[in-house]
């Protein structure tokens, strides 16, 4: 074992259609626009017929995404406009992580990557679609993007008045460290 937290829920992509839900996968994040099935887990979760696609976001994405995050995410930031989005994708264009189900968006996370360290932005699950593995499955994809570029460790922008996604990245396996705080200065 890697050491990495195990996660409850395997996820895979592709694959898995004639043999019933899949267990123990790991996602392969590189072939974005596959299809992961969720098997069946405690508590929820979607079951083997529906289909969660995984792929990373294109410049035609942008305004969906854009206006999925005024539904899902939690907070605005200075950078949640179009120039904003379009230099990121256009700097990384694998770094904007969508799931879609249905055809319909219902998840994002932002991977970033500078070389050094790995920085998770945007996290956020349409509210109907959440406690369906969807968050992980994104994390996940993530996780594994940051680990073919070598990264070490994943941090993640957590918003202290967020309850709920302090849960839910404690369930991920991450925890705050108290020691640092996070410093600002707008350049605008």
């Amino acid at each position: 074992m890697s050491g990495r937290p195990r996660r409850s829920g395997a996820v895979s992509i592709g694959g898995c259609a004639d043999r019933g839900p899949c267990r123990s996968t790991r996602i392969d994040w590189r072939p974005y626009g596959k299809t992961v099935r969720r098997g069946s887990r405690p508590g929820g979760g979607m079951n083997a017929m529906n289909e969660l696609r995984i792929r990373a976001a294109g410049p035609e994405d942008l305004d969906a995404v854009l206006a999925f995050w005024k539904t899902a995410a939690e907070g605005t930031s200075i950078s949640d406009d179009r120039e904003g989005v379009e230099r990121l994708v256009a700097r990384d264009p694998e770094t904007l992580i969508l799931a879609e189900s249905g055809g319909d968006l219902v998840g994002t996370v932002i991977a970033g990557f500078d070389g050094w360290r790995c920085h998770l932005y945007r996290l956020a699950v349409h509210p109907d679609h959440r406690r369906k593995g969807i968050g992980g499955a994104l994390l996940a994809a993530a996780e594994d993007r940051f680990v073919a570029l070598g990264g070490r460790r994943a941090d993640a922008m957590v918003l202290v008045r967020n309850e709920l996604a302090q849960h839910a990245w404690q369930a991920a396996g991450y925890g705050p460290e108290e020691q640092w705080r996070r410093w600002v200065k707008p350049l605008g």
